[in-house]
């Protein structure tokens, strides 16, 4: 048996962090707003016919190999340890070869591993029957990511990853809803270029202590994650009316609000690099996820996303990515 599963990442527009819960239960109407792009997590499992359990990263160039028996102490084990914990849980009864990879570089800020998880999670829940019914698997993959990063882990990762296509996520009271909006995929790979700064980044630290702050009862932070909450509403009208300068008004009034709640989401890197693409043709610019490194989306003038790309791509460890709107989301296959 051999079942391949897929689902992918995404470009955060407006809303992050406060997709963290409790944070959004402190500001109604809380949302974010995001859209899935082509540069994929999968997975791909096949039975061994034996005992044996083989973990392995393509992304990492490292794995590892177990039993059946011994799957119980994958929880604590800190090999491939996202992984090793998915494993721990599904606990299958025969004998399997896991191989997880990502397109996404490591530490780029577009959700890679969360999009891993809710791909692993697929190909593990049909490989023990189905055990879990779809509609579980957010909830899965942020309970479980939790354990490993060791501080809350927020949600909006996991509906680009399952969905695909461009979404708003509206956190509520009695539940988190996705709404899918309806965008033109063509304008946003044309006008929009990401940039990875080679620079990797850790997101836990980076929101945990903006977290803390927020719980802590910090009234300037309290009051930007306002700022955040009405950026993401504005997001969202912008890109459902396809009105690109409204997007960009939105980008750039956030980017200084961004700042204010942690100064480290940027590196003098990043920041230079926006400063030039400025000069070159871009309109604003947007750090993904948590930032401190990792990647930043560029929307660019009509007709000026080449110029942007080959000015930033001169710069020395800097890659331009290749992607494409990823309007499907998890996929499962069995052959």
């Amino acid at each position: 048996m051999i079942i391949e599963s897929s689902a992918p990442t995404r470009v955060d527009l407006a809303g992050g962090t406060i997709d963290i819960p409790p944070l959004y239960l402190f500001h109604p109407g809380a949302s974010t707003v995001n859209f899935g792009i082509s540069l994929l997590a999968r997975c791909r499992i096949e039975t061994t016919g034996d005992e044996r359990v083989i973990l392995e990263s393509r992304d990492r160039h490292t794995g590892f190999e177990t039993t059946l028996g011994e799957i119980e102490n994958l929880v604590h084990d800190k090999r491939l340890e996202l992984i090793s914990k998915l494993v721990h849980f599904f606990r299958p009864e025969q004998g399997f070869h896991l191989i997880a990879e990502c397109d996404s570089p490591a530490g780029a800020g577009l959700g890679g591993s969360s999009a891993l998880a809710i791909a692993c999670i697929g190909a593990l829940n049909r490989f023990v029957g189905n055990r879990y019914d779809e509609n579980q698997f957010i909830q899965l993959a942020a309970n479980i990511e939790t354990t490993v990063i060791r501080v809350p882990a927020g949600y909006q990762d996991y509906y680009g990853a399952f969905y695909g296509g461009a979404n708003a996520i509206h956190f509520r009271i009695d539940g988190t809803q996705r709404e899918e909006l309806a965008v033109d995929a063509r304008t946003l790979e044309d006008r929009i270029r990401i940039c990875y700064t080679g620079e990797p980044r850790m997101s836990g630290i980076n929101n945990w202590e903006m977290f803390k702050r927020h719980i802590d009862g910090d009234r300037t932070t309290f009051d930007i994650f306002q700022s955040i909450r009405d950026a993401a509403v504005r997001m969202r009208a912008a890109l459902v009316a396809g009105n690109y300068e409204s997007v960009a008004q939105v980008m750039r009034a956030a980017y200084p609000n961004r700042k204010r709640l942690a100064p480290n989401i940027t590196t003098p890197q990043m920041e230079a690099l926006v400063e030039k693409a400025m000069r070159h043709g871009a309109l604003a610019a947007k750090v993904c996820g948590a930032g401190g490194g990792g990647c930043i989306a560029f929307l660019c003038e009509e007709g000026r996303s080449a110029e942007v790309e080959q000015t930033l791509a001169a710069e020395e460890g800097v890659e331009m990515l290749k992607w494409r709107f990823a309007a499907e989301g998890l996929t499962v296959r069995e052959r």
